[in-house]
């Protein structure tokens, strides 16, 4: 199933190029994120300051639909060649951060970097839902997941390697060379589009827009909130991860074997997404992903290596189904002009959450005892499920929205 899956999507000349182009900016990406946090750590001696790194790149995160809704007023393929020429640029400034009086360079281009990432994907989602097949965006998108996870497990690995023998700013030069690649890759795109119309109302209307069609349309709104429950609750168990560790008596080094398992999970049920999304539709997909992470957390409270070890295979395999059913589900019911900041406001109300959750679970697990904690966030987490427990709407009975500022794009 999972050869004929990638055979299928790579046959599409635009899905294998820009999945290319994924695997390549995603490996510099992954790599940047470890490294930034381990060089702020050597340079100061703080815990905080690189925790901070992380919270840098995902801040812009909180003002997503408003960057979105960039993606929709300019022509999506030159605006992902220039945010990664952008980038590319930008990341060789960090060769002067040499010592902590400097880190402010570093938070700079972390901050541009998040909020870069944002329009990204805003951008990405709307020309790929009309520049690749329909048929074939549950397939991308889980194979868009894969790319993602694969790196990863891959590149923090190679990253602290690379950080380890020859600095940070090194890293970051790495990375500037996968977005020009990434830039070149976009450039092949065979895509046709018309230039936006001058927009008719201000940009803060526009962004509500996005919102708007979100928030009143039957179909998305339940996968949406069923996605921004779940990440709440993946927040709030993430925070726990040290303490199963600990009651397994392990180190706290053997969190990244879990994580490595999990990313296997995720890697996996990105191949099976784009089948599974055919026979089950993405609600259903939805629930069971949810029901199995559910059942995994839960099983977490059991001191077992191989409980703790399957478990968290069970929640790499689960936690992503809601998020490419989500993601699949904006793309194929949003009309074309509306795609950006549409997706962008999807994205922080999906991934917003986990940042309250781990905020949330952090002192949780100081106050409860982590295999209670566990049993109480497995089964809390079976909530979100009642989203997709109300009668599905008809197509139908979708909201339909005008096409006024139109950037289409179709196959050449």
């Amino acid at each position: 199933m999972a050869t004929w899956t990638v055979k299928r999507v790579l046959r599409d000349r635009n899905a294998g190029l820009y999945l290319s182009a994924v695997v390549v900016s995603g490996f510099g990406s992954s790599a940047l994120w470890l490294v930034s946090g381990i060089w702020v750590k050597d340079l100061t001696g703080s815990d905080g300051l690189a925790a901070l790194c992380v919270f840098a790149l995902w801040a812009p995160t909180l003002i997503g639909p408003a960057l979105g809704t960039l993606a929709d007023r300019t022509r999506r393929r030159p605006l992902l060649i220039a945010a990664n020429l952008t980038l590319a640029a930008l990341l060789p400034a960090l060769f002067a951060v040499d010592g902590p009086d400097r880190l402010w360079i570093l938070f700079t281009v972390l901050l541009i970097y998040g909020a870069t990432g944002v329009v990204q994907d805003a951008a990405e989602s709307a020309l790929i839902a009309s520049a690749v097949d329909k048929s074939l965006l549950g397939d991308f998108n889980g194979l868009r997941m894969t790319a993602n996870e694969g790196m990863k497990l891959v590149a923090p690995l190679a990253g602290a390697g690379l950080y380890a023998a020859y600095g940070g700013a090194r890293v970051a030069l790495l990375d500037a060379l996968t977005f020009v690649l990434a830039a070149g890759l976009c450039t092949l795109l065979r895509v046709s589009e018309t230039k936006p119309l001058p927009a008719p109302t201000g940009w803060r209307t526009q962004t509500a827009e996005g919102a708007r069609f979100l928030w009143t349309h039957a179909r998305l709104r339940p996968l949406v909130l069923a996605g921004g429950t779940t990440m709440l609750f993946a927040g709030l168990n993430g925070a726990t991860v040290y303490a199963v560790a600990e009651g397994l008596g392990r180190s706290p080094t053997y969190v990244g074997l879990l994580y490595a398992v999990q990313g296997t999970g995720s890697v996996a049920i990105g191949l099976a997404a784009g089948p599974l999304l055919r026979r089950l539709g993405e609600r259903r997909f939805a629930g069971y992903g949810i029901a199995l992470s559910a059942l995994a957390v839960t099983a977490q409270a059991l001191p077992y290596d191989a409980v703790a070890l399957a478990s968290a295979a069970a929640v790499g395999i689960g936690l992503p189904c809601v998020l490419i059913a989500a993601l699949t589900a904006v793309q194929r019911e949003t009309p074309a002009a509306l795609l950006g900041r549409t997706t962008a406001t999807a994205n922080t109300l999906v991934f917003a959450p986990t940042a309250i959750g781990l905020s949330a679970g952090a002192g949780l697990v100081e106050l409860v005892d982590y295999q209670v904690l566990l049993v109480a966030l497995g089964t809390a987490r079976l909530a979100a499920l009642t989203p997709l427990l109300r009668p599905q709407p008809s197509p139908a009975s979708a909201p339909v929205t005008s096409d006024r500022s139109s950037s289409d794009a179709n196959p050449a």
